[in-house]
């Protein structure tokens, strides 16, 4: 098998997608933090068409996710007062 040839078979024809692998839900927005799009955008994406995809994608820019700072994790813990 040439090199050509295998590349042929390990190519992929993927869905576009803005994922950044940051899945995160804002609970006030209901928006991705990573990539912006709704929790309804993202379960149908693999089904919508390109021109769809392409759609959200051009509206993805606009939208508003919030970039504050988790509410939890370690510094909270840390802030807390042992019982």
């Amino acid at each position: 098998m040439s090199s050509n040839e295998s590349r042929k078979v390990w190519s992929r024809a993927e869905i576009e997608s803005p994922c950044t692998n940051v899945c995160q839900i804002d609970p006030d927005t209901r928006l991705c933090l990573g990539c912006a799009r709704s929790i309804d955008e993202i379960g149908a994406w693999g089904s919508l068409s390109a021109e769809a995809r392409r759609t959200i994608m051009a509206e993805l820019p606009t939208r508003q996710v919030s970039t504050g700072k988790r509410k939890g994790g370690r510094a909270a813990r840390l802030k807390r007062k042992p019982d």
